[in-house]
């Protein structure tokens, strides 16, 4: 009996002494931190990732995930124009490790829907509220980057850090996006309906310009030939071109035949 109750009392001695043991440390996962938590009170000091000692039986750790999620929010929202909007935001973030204990504490392990999922929507209405529609469709990436600002604003001062934001669906109503696209048709119309005219014009202006430069060419012509019609060259052009006949010429009172007065004359 004495021989075991020596072995019994090690045994149990070795048992109690491993629960003690166990009991006071905690191991925090990596890209975790663990929130101490004193007889279920929430203390001020985190945890980092690895092993740590608590107070066995008194403390307990309740492990926060510091790593980076993923979150993806229907946001629908008015513009300045009354025009309904239709978004999808992806959101990257994550508790940051200082603040693990103050959100535990504060807002709870689901302070995605605490606090992100209605932040993202606010900031996305605010944003659009700013902007008509057509503004939103041209400037779209700056919206993205106002709306994450407005964003990372609301969320820092409870330790979520936002480290990507994305507008990933970004629509209107039918009747909006049927009016858009009858707006780009008749832009399309236009601007062919324009280079159109433009062509004609060039067209015709060519023409002008060959017209002119065919005129100015005839004028310099005729400029360069009346020029050169000296009374000397006009007779010597007379001459080349005259037959030998004589014409008939013109006097004060009749018509004469110098023809026949040159006959008479050399009957004589």
């Amino acid at each position: 009996m004495k021989a075991s109750k020596k072995i019994v009392i090690p045994v149990v001695i070795a048992i109690l002494a491993a629960i003690l043991l166990f009991s006071s440390v905690t191991i925090v996962p990596a890209g975790c931190s663990g929130v101490v938590l004193t007889f279920g009170k929430v203390g001020n000091h985190v945890l980092k990732e690895g092993l740590n000692f608590k107070i066995p039986f008194a403390q307990s750790t309740v492990i926060v995930s510091n790593k980076i999620q993923k979150q993806e929010v229907e946001a629908p929202a008015v513009s300045k124009d009354l025009q309904s909007v239709s978004s999808t935001i992806a959101v990257n973030y994550r508790a940051l490790s200082d603040f693990s204990a103050s959100i535990y504490k504060n807002i709870g392990q689901d302070y995605e829907s605490v606090i992100l999922l209605p932040a993202v929507q606010e900031s996305m209405k605010s944003v659009t509220a700013k902007y008509t529609a057509e503004q939103l469709i041209t400037m779209r990436a700056q919206v993205g980057e106002e709306v994450k600002d407005a964003l990372v604003e609301k969320v820092a001062e409870y330790g979520i850090s936002i480290e990507k934001f994305n507008i990933v669906n970004f629509d209107f109503s039918q009747e909006f996006n049927a009016a858009i696209e009858a707006k780009q048709v008749a832009e399309q119309n236009l601007i062919k309906t324009k280079t159109e005219q433009e062509q004609v014009i060039v067209i015709a202006n060519a023409d002008a310009e060959a017209i002119r430069k065919r005129a100015e060419a005839q004028a310099d012509a005729n400029k360069l030939l009346a020029e050169s019609l000296t009374p000397e060259v006009v007779e010597y052009e007379k001459i080349q071109k005259w037959d030998g006949k004589l014409p008939a010429v013109v006097g004060s009172g009749s018509i004469l035949d110098v023809s026949s007065l040159v006959g008479a004359e050399a009957d004589k």
